[in-house]
């Protein structure tokens, strides 16, 4: 019998050890998160424009509207050029470049689009490129046609 409620005992003082690791590793991974808020991008959405984890930096989807007006440009190069430059403004801020980047994602209305995305594009990243998924979706908020998000590590 007491070697039963012996064994009981390491049993449970085992468990809680691992569960005071467990918990102490969480801790560690939620403290290393540093959120990326360049001024003025903060107009109370519900998202944030970038979080810094691990050296990693996840970036939101941005659309061309101009950043502050909030009207989509009638030409599409430039609302290309504009979500870009927002990506931009989050890279600075998180102490990167487009030469961080290491993914792409673009979402576009309309897939006759993508020659002259891809034009505009080229002119934000050098060789060798970022890996790149597009999308062909049905539609974004308001009249946008594209959307952007990337991924970049130094």
């Amino acid at each position: 019998m007491k070697s039963k409620a012996l064994l009981f005992l390491l049993l449970i003082l085992g468990l809680t050890s691992c569960v005071g690791t467990i918990t102490n590793e969480s801790k560690k991974v939620s403290s290393e998160r540093k959120i990326i808020m360049p001024e003025g991008y903060n107009r109370g959405l519900p998202f944030t424009p970038g979080i810094l984890v691990d050296g990693t930096l996840y970036v939101a989807g941005f659309s061309g509207e101009d950043a502050q007006t909030g009207i989509v440009p009638e030409d599409f190069e430039t609302e290309v050029k504009q979500a870009l430059d927002k990506i931009g403004v989050i890279l600075k801020e998180a102490d990167m470049d487009y030469k961080d980047v290491v993914s792409v994602q673009v979402y576009l209305t309309d897939m006759e689009l993508f020659e002259r995305m891809n034009t505009v594009y080229r002119t934000y990243f050098d060789e060798p490129r970022p890996t790149r998924s597009i999308m062909g979706i049905k539609s974004l908020i308001g009249p946008a046609r594209i959307e952007i998000t990337v991924t970049a590590k130094k």
